[in-house]
């Protein structure tokens, strides 16, 4: 459209606008001057919420989106409910000053308005929203159905031979000019079905404005929850008759904003709630109530004469089917709202069969990618304490943080991106993260685990190999060359032994030196593999041993065995008795300790390592040295934990917990466990 054609398009509606405001207004005032017997019985209808409401909100839509339908047939048919309005004021006025004939013109020209804009704004509004299309072409019976029936209904509204007996009483009868008198004695039978008949078409509107919404994606149904909910309750007003007149007014002035934001796809979604948790309040109550009465009832059969047992006995099993009923009534209607991706129980099920498909490698990644799918939003991403993180979607710079926490122990965090184009109500989303909340806190604690696995594999290999160079190195540079060395030595010594025997007994001195010297090398070769300490004497005793060659003179050391230790395994003795050394070599260093206690206590399935001692203690400000590291590095590879802590009497406490049924070390691991 050009400029000049919307500069027109705007000019026609706000002008229809403004002059559907002008004849409500003066409909208003003409009705405040009329005289007591011709005013009307109720001081105003849904018709003058229509007349204001549509035309204003009409314009608005149209000048937004003019090739819109929907936003001129609210126009029209607002400009034609004030018209109703004006002319049935003006017919009460003409009336109030005995002008008859003009008041029976005014009144045909009264109903006739009316039967046709109630028809655009009650079927064919509802009908065509939000897109200005019917849901599919057999619905075009529908349209020609009720444009009949309110021409019906016009007609016979305007050929009406005399007033409806029941009706209100006035000074007079207004003359009818159409009035058609071989209709009297069945106008009022054709009147009732014709109008039955509009509420019928009106119903069916509603109807396929509802399988528009089952069929719609969640989008779709969020869109035309709007519209569907607002002429579902103008309806209830409308069958419950005149007396609920001042709801049914107010409802009337809503339901154009309702459209509005449904054709235009404002972001009000707070729809969604709203109709969700009207729908489990009402199922609750009449179950409750159901389950209440009943069980009262058959109480009282029972228990004869004992109300109060009745009560208590139906108040209990009230109680008992409210919780269970909630959450039945919202299962059903996420999945009413939303469809299948919108009903919690069905994305974790979805979500459970996903990860057993998966590779253990992508776990994470198809958790994230239905967290994503289930919230509907731009991004979605799990971080894994230890540098683990999987993104799908752009969670932007913000996102909401809720941490994952597996049997109290936080794994990691959730990060949920913008809401995206098909978004959820916030209630919604809430009851999705609970219900996926502890499968993902699973997957993230699996995949973590996973994670220190690899690294751990990764670091007992690196260690291995790294030991294997060194014994390579030692053997090849250090032991080697010292027995190449000793072999010419020896041919030396037996060339000079009957020329030059003095020279060949000192050769032989040195002989013997470097055999000293290659025997210290070995044993520093063996014991770095396995203290033989470990062998000779037994943990507790070496351990005893180590502490007393290691820490200064003066110091007392005590040494506590609970449980038998002769059973562990290899790997967790050299883990247990490194530990113990590298704690003791801290404490000569750093600590100025009088006093160390080594505790060896043997539990069901661990043995407890500590080393406390009465020194310094730790400094606020200190940081984890390579030998604290060393230490809780050597627990983790088996399993265990190390920590150090402050003594509870001041002095520094080193504790490891190291599990006693582990698996006899590799030789990579046990070469690892060397410092």
């Amino acid at each position: 459209m050009d400029g000049r054609g919307a500069a027109w398009t705007r000019a026609i509606t706000w002008s229809v606008a403004a002059v559907s405001m002008v004849a409500v207004v003066v409909a208003f005032v003409l009705q405040a001057g009329l005289p007591e017997g011709w005013r009307p019985h109720i001081p105003a209808t849904p018709d003058h919420a229509a007349g204001l409401a549509f035309p204003l909100v009409g314009a608005f839509i149209v000048e937004r989106r003019p090739r819109l339908v929907v936003g001129w047939l609210m126009c029209a048919g607002g400009f034609l409910a004030a018209l109703s309005v004006l002319f049935g004021m003006l017919m009460f006025r003409a009336a109030g000053t005995e002008a008859m004939d003009a008041a029976g013109l005014l009144r045909i020209a009264s109903v006739v308005t009316w039967a046709f804009g109630g028809g655009i704004l009650a079927v064919l509004v509802p009908a065509l929203s939000p897109d200005g299309r019917l849901p599919s072409p057999r619905w075009r019976a529908l349209v020609v159905a009720s444009m009949t029936v309110f021409a019906a209904l016009a007609f016979l509204l305007a050929v009406r031979p005399k007033p409806h007996p029941g009706g209100p009483q006035r000074p007079a009868v207004i003359p009818n000019p159409l009035k058609i008198e071989a209709l009297a004695e069945i106008h009022v039978q054709l009147y009732a079905a014709a109008y039955l008949a509009m509420e019928v078409c009106v119903v069916a509107a509603l109807f396929a404005l509802a399988v528009r919404f089952r069929r719609g994606d969640p989008a779709t149904r969020r869109q035309i929850a709007w519209p569907l909910g607002a002429f579902a309750i103008y309806i209830v007003f409308l069958l419950l008759g005149d007396d609920y007149w001042a709801p049914a007014v107010l409802w009337t002035a809503l339901i154009p904003v309702a459209v509005m934001a449904s054709v235009l796809r404002y972001r009000l979604f707070g729809i969604d709630t709203v109709i969700s948790r009207a729908f489990v309040a009402a199922g609750l109550i009449a179950a409750v109530s159901g389950v209440y009465f009943g069980v009262g009832g058959v109480s009282s059969l029972l228990v004869s004469g004992y109300h109060q047992v009745a009560g208590l006995a139906a108040a209990l099993f009230a109680g008992a089917f409210f919780q269970p009923m909630r959450r039945a009534l919202q299962r059903t209607v996420d999945r009413l709202m939303y469809g299948p991706v919108g009903d919690p129980r069905l994305l974790a099920e979805r979500l459970t069969h996903e990860v057993r498909r998966a590779d253990p490698a992508e776990a994470l990644g198809v958790v994230v990618e239905v967290v994503r799918d289930g919230l509907a939003v731009d991004g979605a991403a799990v971080r894994v304490s230890g540098g683990l993180s999987v993104e799908s979607g752009d969670i932007g710079a913000a996102p909401r943080e809720i941490a994952l926490v597996w049997h109290g122990e936080p794994v990691g965090h959730l990060l949920i991106g913008r809401p995206g184009a098909r978004r959820f109500a916030a209630a919604h989303d809430e009851r999705v993260i609970a219900t996926l909340l502890p499968y993902v806190a699973d997957v993230a604690h699996a995949a973590r685990m996973a994670a220190d696995l690899q690294r751990s594999r990764e670091r007992i290999l690196a260690a291995r190999e790294e030991e294997r160079r060194r014994l390579r190195r030692d053997l090849h540079d250090g032991l080697g060359q010292t027995l190449g060395a000793m072999a010419m030595t020896i041919n030396i010594a037996r060339i000079s032994l009957q020329r030059a025997p003095a020279t060949a007994d000192d050769l032989l001195k040195d002989l013997h030196s470097g055999m000293q010297a290659v025997t210290g090398d070995i044993r520093e070769l063996v014991y770095g593999l396995r203290p033989p300490a470990l062998d000779d004497l037994g943990l507790a005793e070496a351990v005893r041993q180590l502490a007393e060659a290691t820490l200064e003179a003066g110091t007392a050391v005590e040494v506590v065995v609970d449980g038998e230790l002769g059973d562990l395994p290899a790997a967790v003795e050299v883990a247990a008795y490194r530990i113990v050394q590298e704690a003791v070599t801290n404490v000569r260093r750093h600590a100025g300790a009088s006093t160390v206690r080594i505790a060896l206590v043997r539990e069901a399935a661990q043995v407890v390592v500590g080393v406390e001692d009465d020194g310094v203690g730790l400094r606020a400000d200190g940081r984890a040295g390579v030998g604290t590291s060393s230490m809780r590095e050597r627990a983790a590879e088996l399993g265990g934990s190390c920590v150090v802590t402050s003594g509870p009497g001041g002095g520094t406490l080193v504790e490891a917990r190291l599990p006693a049924t582990a698996i006899a070390a590799e030789p990579g691991r046990v070469a690892s466990a060397r410092d």
